[in-house]
């Protein structure tokens, strides 16, 4: 048997507080029971905040998912139910947020493509070859500046927020943001875009 499997699950008596610091040292069995303790509470704090089911199950999975990471910020008290409800209630509503500008990104595009200008050729195949000279620019970024300029500039994260999601310094996040909107700006001057 691996050195690195567990023999045995936690303790059933174990503390919250306990459970999170075996997360944190990257216990799976902890993150286990963790879940099975309080996945049904966060689950009914992340839907009361979407107002509907579409996209519970995915806000709830990321926030356990993502706890390894934070579980060391968690201060200790007996209970962490508050403090994980918490957590799903605050990416429910980035991820409402998130959807809200997809929401916008897509109907400008749209207006751009098939709406305003609809009755205007010229105006429409102008804003075809915009977005056709944007989405290739976008593309031509390295993969490492497009996920910092998708998660910035599209998703609306901070750099610091940036950092932590990509596990990389906040001042790499700065770097490669600078960069990718250089490059992008550069795109899209050669291909007779105006911003």
């Amino acid at each position: 048997m691996s050195p690195l499997l567990r023999t045995h699950g936690p303790s059933a008596g174990a503390t919250d507080a306990e459970l999170l610091a075996s997360v944190a040292a990257g216990d799976l069995a902890a993150l286990g029971e963790i879940y099975d303790r309080h996945a049904r509470d966060v689950w009914r704090a992340v839907r009361r905040t979407l107002g509907d089911a579409s996209d519970v199950e995915d806000v709830v999975h990321q926030m356990f998912l993502k706890l390894p990471q934070i579980a060391p910020s968690y201060d200790g008290r007996a209970s962490c139910r508050g403090w994980l409800c918490g957590i799903g209630v605050r990416l429910a509503l980035r991820h409402r947020r998130g959807v809200g500008r997809f929401r916008r990104m897509l109907g400008a595009f749209g207006d751009t493509v098939h709406g305003r200008h609809e009755h205007d050729p010229e105006r429409q195949a102008a804003g075809n070859q915009e977005l056709a000279v944007l989405e290739g620019a976008l593309a031509a970024l390295s993969e490492k500046k497009r996920a910092v300029f998708v998660l910035v500039e599209l998703e609306g994260l901070s750099t610091e927020d940036a950092a932590r999601a990509l596990a990389i310094p906040a001042a790499t996040v700065r770097t490669r943001l600078f960069h990718a909107r250089r490059e992008l700006q550069e795109a899209l001057d050669q291909g007779g875009v105006q911003p």
